[in-house]
Formats: structure tokens, sequence, C-alpha cells
């Protein structure tokens, strides 16, 4: 009896076993769709709070209301009267003209001056703490301003704005006023100076800025390092943040919110500074360009491809895109042109056919492996960074799966592999063996690298110098047969074990020798996944984001850390660069 007790509860115990095996590969998988996809959704909801409808633009369809920024300053809000449709969006030419329009409108409506000047909140619908402002002066004069809040943590944020006209001294004003820290009241003192410097007018009012639209911490943790040297100027750009995507922020020095960018979904990826606008990543599937009143002046569909995760100029007019093609095989494996001025998106390289030979020998990521929220996608080269050169028509970029750097020459022509930077023993074996470019010196090479950027030229021609955030962190989910003995100064796990850190690499390529050598590096909070190091400034300071590690810090050019500063997010941020930001700013 006792025996078929025991037989029994053994064959239930396998049965359980079983159902197991079978049901956690596709809850792993069915849950790690679920954590991709925040990438790919699009913003539903655009509305926002208002105080009471005062008139209306027939013509423009667009209500005027009241916003709810306290006594200290009479502003309104621009309401489009389709803002509740299905199909909505501010990343449409056709409601930013409407929007300008009824702007316009409002303008004409009757002289506005420094002390009454005509305040919109948001007008575009791009930026939730953007103050628009207009005005007139006697004299061609200039605007600096201070947000000051009374709060001995938060220091004042002072700036010369940006005219809408690009002009330094004018009598017509118009721009956003950038700083104030939503969810406190922010006193606001202008100052309108004339061309010799002399202080014609200041005039003050207060702000009651709104709390932020996302959610999103207005302060980070912030940490000072060894260094003394100076910050550089600008704004932190966290871009990416999981957990509220769809936006992108940017702080101050002091770990301070000062803008709140609205996008339609996804993240910023990287902006593109292109006379008196920005270009930028707007949605998985969108780019455009935005002005420094925050409006959309184009937009550029990328049809069936969707963004990752990189964009740069390219040849002159054009943006280059990493992307991957809507519902085909393989992802993360594409190289798009964008013509600014016409929108065309073409396609320039299917890295599967370049590099068909190598594709043929990997397979799609499975539950099991190292990239396990990836299940099911066939990503066998995952690209994450782009660079372009122009002497030959080549692009740098960055192959996380293949710890590679992989420059190809001829993007618009006849493109070709010229060469290979990583781990030979990658490649050892396939048709790209003998491509790999000698490693000069002694040190392990970059894992899972992120963020390649071109720094530059060397002491001759064919010679010049690369940055990188190198990971130091290896795994592959797209090949059986590679299995590498690497560095015990090499992470192997996503989180770390608590040992391990990420560097930011200098390389040097010298394509006359055919060699790459480590120029300088220095360590940094460990990230197995996303991240970059990238130049900021004149001194030579480098910004670094950790994604993994939640924390981004500005250091010196010698890579002691001048200040850190940690935020909250689900998982990982993609990037955080550092920006002058000259459409706000002169």
């Amino acid at each position: 009896m006792a025996l078929k007790k025991h037989k029994k509860l053994l064959l239930i115990l396998l049965a359980v076993i079983v159902v197991l095996v079978i049901t956690v590969p596709i809850v792993v998988v069915m849950v790690s769709k679920l954590f991709t996809a925040q990438e790919h959704a699009v913003r539903t909801d655009w509305s926002f709070e208002t105080g009471d409808v005062f008139a209306e633009n027939e013509k423009w369809q667009v209500e005027f209301a009241e916003a709810q920024l306290g006594d200290g300053l009479r502003a309104i809000q621009l309401v489009p009267k389709d803002i509740e449709d299905e199909d909505f969006t501010f990343y449409d030419l056709e409601v930013q003209q409407r929007l300008e329009g009824a702007l316009e409108s409002v303008k004409q409506s009757m002289d506005w001056t420094a002390t009454t000047p005509l305040a919109v909140l948001n007008p575009y619908g791009t930026g939730s703490n953007g103050l628009y402002l207009y005005f007139t002066t006697e004299l061609d004069t200039q605007v600096s301003y201070t947000v000051h809040v009374d709060d001995p943590e938060v220091p004042d944020f002072t700036a010369t704005a940006a005219d809408a006209s690009g002009e330094e001294y004018t009598r017509t004003h118009e721009f956003q006023l950038i700083g104030l820290v939503p969810g406190e009241t922010n006193e606001v003192t202008l100052t309108i100076t004339g061309s010799w410097g002399k202080t014609r007018q200041v005039v003050t009012f207060t702000v009651d800025m709104p709390e932020t639209t996302s959610g999103y911490d207005t302060r980070l943790t912030v940490t000072d390092g060894t260094s003394t040297q100076e910050q550089a100027e600008g704004l932190f750009t966290m871009m990416r943040v999981n957990g509220h995507l769809g936006y992108g922020f940017f702080f101050d020095d002091a770990g301070v919110l000062r803008y709140e960018m609205v996008l339609e979904g996804f993240g910023l990826d990287r902006i593109l500074f292109d006379g008196n606008e920005i270009v930028t990543c707007v949605s998985s599937t969108k780019l455009a360009r935005i002005n420094g009143l925050g409006q959309v002046t184009q937009v550029y569909d990328l049809g069936n491809f969707e963004l990752h995760h990189d964009i740069g100029f390219g040849a002159e007019g054009e943006v280059l895109a990493l992307a991957e093609e809507i519902g085909a095989e393989t992802v993360e494996d594409r190289l798009l042109s964008i013509d600014l001025e016409s929108g065309e998106v073409t396609e320039l390289i299917d890295f599967s056919q370049l590099m068909e030979s190598y594709f043929s020998t990997t397979r799609p990521v499975g539950p099991s492996d190292a990239f396990f929220w990836q299940a099911g996608e066939w990503d066998w080269l995952h690209l994450n960074s782009v660079q372009y050169m122009p002497e030959d028509d080549s692009v740098i970029v960055s192959s996380r799966e293949t710890s590679a750097l992989i420059k190809v020459t001829g993007v618009h022509s006849d493109p070709q592999v010229d060469w290979l930077a990583g781990d030979e023993r990658v490649w050892e074996g396939t048709e790209h063996e003998d491509l790999s470019l000698t490693q000069e010196g002694d040190f392990v090479p970059q894992y899972g690298q992120h963020c390649v950027e071109y720094l530059r030229d060397g002491e001759e021609e064919g010679v010049y110098y690369l940055a990188l955030y190198n990971n130091n962190y290896w795994a592959t989910s797209s090949r059986d047969d590679l299995t590498l003995d690497v560095a015990d100064s090499v992470g192997t796990d996503l989180y770390g074990t608590g040992s391990e850190t990420s560097q930011v690499y200098v390389y040097r390529i010298d394509e006359n020798a055919r060699t790459y050598s480590l120029e300088s590096s220095f360590d940094v909070p460990y990230s197995s996944i996303v991240s970059n190091g990238s130049l900021c400034g004149d001194a030579g300071n480098w910004v670094v984001n950790s994604g993994v590690s939640m924390v981004f810090g500005e250091y010196d050019a010698a890579g002691q850390l001048i200040r850190e500063y940690a935020y909250e997010c689900t998982m990982q941020n993609y990037r955080t660069f550092k920006y002058d930001m000259t459409i706000w700013f002169q």
C-alpha cells in the first residue's frame, strides 16, 4: 500500500516537472515580450489639466484655456479640439500648424510688453514645463532670466534666452523659458539688457509649476567625487528611462529637473543639432525636427522600420539610423538613410545579407539565454551605435552580440566590411576571420560595448581615435558553437557579483598597420548592457551613464569623478548625454 502511495506521489511530481518544463519557457517569453513591448508603445492620452476655457479659434480648431500657474502670472494654454481623438498626436504637422495659427492670432490681439507678456504653457505639446513668452521692447535688447526656488537644495538657474528670430538683440522677443521646476513655486526674474550692456528693465513674477506629466522625480541623488574640475556647461539629458518611456528628462548640475520633453513614445536615443533646431527620435517609428519654442517643424515617418538604437548625421542633408524591419526574420541589423529635406527613408544595409555567411551560423534567442527578454527574436548582431566617416563613405557600428566594432565602407554605393575590432576568437573559422584588426598591446578587449564615437584624428592619415563604453560583459545568445574563456575581470553576470567594473575606452585605430590599441581607459560603475561614455564641454570632461547601476556621472579628462547622480528606473536607462541646448540658450 505504501509502495503504491509513493509511486502515485512520484508520478504527480514527474507530471509537475513536465508541466514546468513546458510552461516556464512560455511564461519567460510572454513576460519578456511585455517588457520589450514598452519601446514600441505609442502614447494614446495627450490630455492635460487646464483652467477654465475662455475662448476658441474656430479657424484653427483650438481652445484657449487659463493655465493654472498661480496668481503671479497670467498664462494660457492652447488645447486642440480633437485632442481626445484616438489617432491624435502633437507630432503631426497639421496639428502643429493649427497651434501656430492660434498662437499667431493671440500675438496680434494686443501689444505685449515685458510687464504684460503673452505667456503660454507648453504651446506645442512637446515640453510640459516649458513656458513660451512673447513681448516687444522699444530698443534692440537681449533677455536673460533667473529661476529661483525657495529651497536651499535647489540652486538658482540662470540663462540667456535664445530668441526664435536667431538674433542676439531684437525688439520682438519670442522664446521658451526653460528651468521651471515642476511642483514648485518658481520666482522668475527677467533682465532686459541693451547691446551696450546696460540693464534696461527688470521684471519679476512667480510661476506655480504643476507636477511632471510622467510622475518622474524632479531631484536626483547627488554625490560629489574627488575631482575639483569645473563641470561643463549644459543639461544632462536622460534618454529612454525604462518605466518612463515616452519622455526625455533634462537635469542641471545640481540634479534638478529643468525640462520634461513629452514624446509620442520610445525615447530620444540622441539629439542632433541642425541650425536653430534639433532632430531626434519621438517614437519607435518617427523622428522629428523641433525648434527652440518646442514646435515640431518636420516629422520623419520610418514606415515599416523601427529604431534601434542610434541616430547620427551621415552625408550632407542626411541622418543615419539603426533600425529593424517590422515583421522581418531578424532584428536590430539594418542601417537606414533619412533625407532631412524630403523625408525619404532608404535602407542602405541589411547586415544579414552583407554578412550572410556569419549570419547563417547563428540562431534566434532562447528563453534560457543571457538575453532571455528577447526570446524568439533573431538578434544575431545587435547593433547599438553608428558613427559616419565621410572620408571613405563608411560607418563604424557597434555590435553587442559579437562584442565587435565593425567598419563598413561604401555605404551609399557598394557596402563592404573593412575591419572588425574585438576578441578575434569570435570570428575564427568564419569568412570574416582575416578582417580582424590585430590587438597591439596587453589589455583586455571590450565586451558588450556601446556608444562608439569618433574622438579625434591621429598623427597621420589612416590613424584615428574612437571612444566607447566598454560594458565589460561577455555573453552571446545566438551561437551554440561559441564558448570563450575570458579574463577574470570580465563580467558574465547581468547584474554583476559586486567586483566587476565597466570602463570608458579610447582606442587608437591604425588602418595602415591594421591594428588597434588601448590609448587610455578609466573604470566606471558596472553596467552589463546599455550605457555610454561621451565627451562634454571644452575641457575634455566625460559624461558616463551606467544604466544597469542606475547612475550617471561627470568625470574630468583624467577619468576622475566630479559628480555622480543616482536615478530611479526599471532595470536601466539607455544613455545620458550633456548638451548645451543652443536652441534654448545663447
